[in-house]
Formats: C-alpha cells, structure tokens, sequence
C-alpha cells in the first residue's frame, strides 16, 4: 500500500509567470510518470496535490493541467507566505516534493448529458482550468457549457493565452473588478454574468471554486435560476494543511475538507464557505 505520509520527488521542467504573484509550475517525478486510476486519470479535476521544498513545509494545489496528461502535472502557485516564496525563486531543473493527487473531484459521469457553468474568482481557476481540458477532449459528452470568470484587475485575469483556444469549444465570459485603458470587457461582480447565460436549469450543473464572498453572491443567482443546491458544486481548497484529516486545520462544519472534499454540494457547506 503507498504511503500517503512519503512524499516524492519532481523535478521542474517548465514555469510561466501568469501574473506578477502568480506562477504556473510544471512537474515531471522523477522516477517515472504520474499513475492513472481505473478511469485513465491522473487525477480528477478539483483533486489536490501537496507541494512541498524540504525545509520550509508544503501547501495543497489544484491540479490545473490535462488529467489524462501522465508525463507531468502543472500546479498554479500564488505567492503569499513563506513556502510559495520559495516556490517562487526556484527554477527550471530544481526538485521539489509531492504528494497526492488528494480529495475528492469533481464528478465527472454526474455532469455527462448536462448545460454546465463553470465559475471561478482570481486563483481559483486552476481546477476549472483541469476540469475545461477534460471538457474539450469529451466535448461530445456534454451540452452547452459556459465559464465565468473574473478578476481583481485585467492583469489578475489567469490563463489568458489559453482562453482563445477555450472559446473554440465553451463559452468564455470575462469581468473584473477595475478595468484598465485596454480593457473592453465586462466590469462588476462574476454573478452579473449569469444573466448572459441560456440554460436550461433542470439540466444544468454549476461547479465553482473561488473566493468565499464570490460564491455567496453566486449562490443567491443560481438558486432563483432553479438549480437546485445537489446541482451546484464548490471546491473549497483555501483552509487545507496536511491533506490528511490529521491537523484538523480544515475542518469547516462536520466536513474535513481535505478528506470529504474539497468538491462539496453547496448544502454541505453552504454555512461555512470561508
């Protein structure tokens, strides 16, 4: 049985700056590729990684690359504190430690069939960006799809190279907070998004990871739409430490969000969304 506790090692093969704080890191282990589950999977979309530098502890991060990409997996690390500063100045080649894939994902063969609404706030586009690359590659097995997104400013906006190729396959709705000489888009809050949409409710799902005050504006949308709180599912990352239900860190309710998530039902977590 593997060792949940042992971390392994990865070497970095690629980083792109996606923003002044925020880096995307990509991750070859170093003996041998990322293992698939029963699925083809390396791991579900909204599943968990621990990235660690020996000496300074670890954090979890969403998966944000292809799940079905074995030969590596890309991370989106923000720099907040003493570990992601590090992160941050390490370079092509270095290794770093890993653990995971971790958590629940979202669920992938309850969405087949379904209009879906991915929405996300800021850094929290990482397990969409996951789940979108899954989308595309099944695209057949799924009806309209729509992303909303937004930022703090234009240059807070992740991905964006990748959302011309998104909008070949999904609908991309964009806003941020403050715009700037070159923005033409959207501005206001990602709920004011919901009213550009065509659905239809009692085939819809919404899955959403973001900021806490982004998916209480959200919730009040939705539920007058008709998509019922089992229809709306929320990956919930930001208070997870150990990964492992052993830190009690995370707990949130009666829910560890390590073990019982990070992917809720709204219901289960609705009180608690920090």
């Amino acid at each position: 049985m593997e060792n949940l506790y042992f971390p392994e090692l990865a070497k970095i093969i690629y980083i792109e700056e996606l923003s002044p704080m925020v880096k995307l890191f990509r991750l070859k282990k170093i003996n041998g590729n990322f293992k698939r589950n029963k699925d083809g999977l390396v791991f579900i979309p909204g599943q968990f990684f621990l990235i660690g530098k020996f000496g300074y502890g670890e954090a979890p991060f969403g998966g944000a690359s292809d799940p079905l990409q074995n030969n590596y997996i890309e991370v989106i690390i923000r720099k907040t504190g003493t570990l992601t500063s590090q992160l941050h100045n390490l370079k092509i080649d270095e290794i770093i430690t890993i653990r995971g894939p971790l958590g629940n994902g979202y669920p992938l063969k309850f969405i087949e069939g379904k209009d879906l609404v991915l929405i996300s706030g800021g850094c929290g586009i990482p397990p969409i960006a996951a789940l979108i690359k899954y989308i595309i590659r099944n695209r057949s097995k799924f009806n309209k799809v729509y992303l909303l997104y937004g930022a703090a400013t234009p240059n807070d906006l992740l991905l964006k190279d990748r959302f011309i190729k998104w909008k070949q396959f999904i609908n991309v709705l964009l806003t941020v907070d403050k715009a700037d000489g070159d923005w033409k888009g959207n501005v206001g809050w990602v709920s004011d998004l919901v009213k550009d949409i065509q659905i239809e409710p009692l085939n819809t799902i919404a899955l959403m990871c973001g900021p806490g005050p982004m998916i209480t504006a959200l919730e009040k949308v939705l539920r007058p739409l008709g998509i019922s709180d089992r229809r709306i599912f929320v990956a919930d990352e930001r208070k997870m430490q150990c990964g492992l239900g052993k830190c009690q860190h995370c707990v949130t309710g009666d829910k560890y969000v390590c073990l019982d998530g990070p992917v809720f039902y709204l219901d289960q977590i609705d009180k608690n969304i920090d």
